[in-house]
């Protein structure tokens, strides 16, 4: 390589169904998302999107979940994939520290870093608008297509776009779909509620067993599902604007719940369900 000229390195695209459970992914069968690799099952290290968002941006994503290993041996081996992502070498734990945030290695490797997000708990003024050099808040929550018109790659410097998508998060809504025709979900108890005033998830109350039997529920579960179909023509359009040294993720921040042992959304839930997320990635050809 001649002295002073960089290696050329992959744009990276995190891409992340806010709310999107492993089953309503494959449940899908996104033909589009998945021509990028195998479509994994894996497991978020949070339950909502805030705390979700801060591991991702750590450079960790979703786990599997290996059995007699050590789990710094997995997080080694987690943070060396970057290597493939990346089209780079050299990359593992101790290249993240001490910052520990995956932005701030990214401008460092001389990437450009954005950030295109759609709910208001990630809003710029949160911690977790480090290390980018542009970050926004999507003016609606539920519209993938806007941020792929916002990307753009330059010759002279990789990018990084991580893009968390609201469609499939409550109200699963597509973007075309006029807010008097969405779901309302009242009588929750133990609720807590995103700065959107968009409901996380909770313990259905008995009493309202009627509001939340298994035809509601399912419906609900349903519009996830078509959320995720809806999407894979976006990636599809995504993929007509990305360069070819492009590294693709897409993957959940945690699940959903849709009535399974009385629950209802996400959260404060310890349940397998919303924790289990799908994951596939792979580099555009």
């Amino acid at each position: 390589m001649p002295p002073g000229k960089r290696p050329v390195r992959n744009n990276y695209v995190l891409i992340i169904f806010d709310s999107c459970r492993h089953d309503s992914f494959t449940t899908a069968r996104p033909s589009v998302m998945r021509k990028l690799g195998k479509v994994e099952k894996r497991w978020s290290y949070a339950s909502w999107t805030a705390p979700s968002h801060y591991n991702l941006l750590m450079g960790l994503m979703p786990h599997v979940s290996p059995r007699n290993v050590y789990a710094s041996e997995y997080y080694k081996k987690d943070f060396f994939k970057f290597n493939e992502r990346l089209g780079a070498g050299g990359i593992e734990f101790k290249s993240f520290v001490p910052r520990l945030y995956l932005p701030v290695l990214l401008q460092k490797l001389g990437y450009r870093t954005h950030a295109l997000v759609s709910l208001p708990v990630l809003n710029p003024t949160t911690v977790l608008n480090s290390g980018f050099d542009s970050y926004k808040l999507m003016e609606k929550h539920n519209d993938m297509r806007a941020m792929v018109r916002e990307m753009k790659f330059r010759e002279d410097a990789p990018s990084f776009y991580l893009l968390n998508v609201g469609e499939t998060h409550y109200p699963y809504a597509l973007p075309d779909e006029p807010p008097d025709q969405w779901p309302r979900i009242s009588g929750v108890h133990g609720v807590f509620k995103h700065l959107d005033e968009s409901i996380v998830g909770g313990r259905l109350r008995k009493t309202n067993a009627k509001m939340f039997d298994n035809r509601k529920l399912g419906a609900l579960r349903q519009r996830q599902i078509d959320a995720v179909k809806y999407l894979d023509t976006v990636v599809e359009e995504l993929l007509d604007v990305v360069p070819r040294n492009t590294y693709i993720t897409v993957t959940a921040d945690h699940g959903e719940l849709f009535g399974e042992d009385g629950y209802f959304g996400h959260g404060p839930i310890q349940h397998e369900k919303v924790f289990e997320v799908p994951f596939v990635e792979g580099k555009v050809r």
